[in-house]
C-alpha cells in the first residue's frame, strides 16, 4: 500500500532550490509595515508628482504630516490606497510663531501637521503646548484630550499637550504619549525657577516646552523619542537649554520618524526631527523651533 503522506520527488536539487548568497531575504516585523513587500519610494516635502510603474494599481502608503513649531508630532496614517500619480508631503510648522505642520496625502490615506504652540492637533497629530488635545487619526483612534493646570498631557493616537506651570520649580506638564506625541507644557512662575515639560513619546515625539518669564534659572525641556519606522531604531528628541534670565530655557525638538530632533538653544526651540517631529517650545521672548518635515512611504 502506498503512503498516503509521501510526497512527490523535489523537481532538483535541493542545493539548487537555495536562495544565492547576493539575495538578501526582505523581513518585516513591524506592526505598520507591510508583510512581503519592499519600500519603492520615498518622498519627501515639496514633492507633488509620483510615477508608479505600469500594472501597478494599488500601493502601500505610509504617511507622516509635518510637525507643529513649539507643537506636537506630526499625524502618521498607512494602508492601502489605489496607485495616484499626485502627493502632498507636508512641510514642518514654520520657526517663531505658533504654526502648524502640513498635511500629507497620497490616495485616501491622510495624515494632519502637528499642531502648534497653543493650538489643538489635526487628524492623528499631537497638541500643541499648553492643555491642548490631540486629535482622532485616520482609522479612528482616538486622539488624547486636553488637560488642566500642569498635569501631563493624555495619551491617544495623537497625544495632547501638557499643562503649563505657574509654581516655581514645578515643571509644566509632559507631553502625552501615542502615535504622535504631544508638546511639553511651559513652566511660567513670575519668579523663581522655571522648568518646561518634556515633548511625549510616540513613532513621532512632542517638541519640549519653553520655561520663562523668570529672571531666575531655566530650563527647557527635552523633546520626546520616536521610533525609525523602518528599522525600529529609537529616534531621540533634543535636550532643553538651560540659563538664568532672558534668552535661555528653549525646549528641545521633538525626534520624527526618520530622525532626531534638535537641541534647544537659548531662547530658540530645537527644531523637530525628519518625519514630523513637533518643534521644541519658546521662552517668552523667544521663538518657537521648526516642526520636522513630513514624509510618504510608498510600498508594491
Amino acid at each position: 500500500m502506498a503512503n498516503p503522506s509521501r510526497r512527490g520527488q523535489v523537481t532538483g536539487p535541493v542545493s539548487g532550490q537555495m536562495r544565492g548568497d547576493e539575495d538578501t531575504p526582505f523581513s518585516n516585523t513591524h506592526f505598520i509595515l507591510p508583510y512581503g513587500l519592499q519600500l519603492k519610494q520615498t518622498i519627501n516635502a515639496g514633492t507633488t508628482s509620483v510615477t508608479i510603474p505600469v500594472g501597478i494599481t494599488f500601493v502601500y502608503a505610509i504617511a507622516v504630516g509635518g510637525g507643529g513649531s513649539g507643537g506636537g508630532a506630526g499625524g502618521i496614517a498607512w494602508g492601502w490606497t489605489i496607485a495616484t500619480s499626485s502627493c502632498v508631503v507636508g512641510a514642518g510648522g514654520v520657526g517663531g510663531g505658533a504654526n502648524s505642520g502640513g498635511y500629507t496625502r497620497y490616495g485616501n490615506i491622510i495624515a494632519g501637521g502637528g499642531g502648534p504652540s497653543g493650538s489643538n492637533g489635526i487628524l492623528g497629530s499631537g497638541g500643541g503646548v499648553n492643555n491642548t488635545a490631540g486629535s482622532t487619526n485616520y482609522w479612528g483612534i482616538p486622539g488624547g484630550a486636553g488637560v488642566t493646570g500642569s498635569n501631563r498631557g493624555n495619551n491617544g493616537s495623537g497625544a495632547g499637550g501638557g499643562g503649563g506651570s505657574t509654581t516655581s520649580g514645578v515643571s509644566g506638564g509632559a507631553g502625552g504619549d501615542g502615535i504622535s506625541g504631544g508638546a511639553g507644557g511651559w513652566g511660567n512662575p513670575s519668579s523663581g525657577t522655571s522648568i518646561g515639560g518634556n515633548g511625549g513619546n510616540g513613532l513621532a515625539g512632542g517638541g519640549g516646552g519653553g520655561a520663562g518669564t523668570t529672571a531666575g534659572s531655566r530650563t527647557g525641556g527635552n523633546g520626546g523619542n520616536g521610533i525609525n519606522i523602518l528599522t525600529g531604531a529609537i529616534t531621540t528628541g533634543g535636550t532643553g537649554h538651560s540659563g538664568t534670565g532672558s534668552g535661555n530655557g528653549a525646549g528641545g525638538g521633538g525626534a520624527g520618524i526618520a530622525g532626531n530632533g534638535s537641541n534647544g538653544s537659548g531662547g530658540t526651540g530645537g527644531t523637530g526631527g525628519l518625519g514630523g517631529g513637533g518643534g521644541g517650545g519658546a521662552p517668552s521672548g523667544g521663538i518657537n523651533g521648526a516642526g520636522g518635515a513630513g514624509i510618504l512611504y510608498l510600498f508594491y
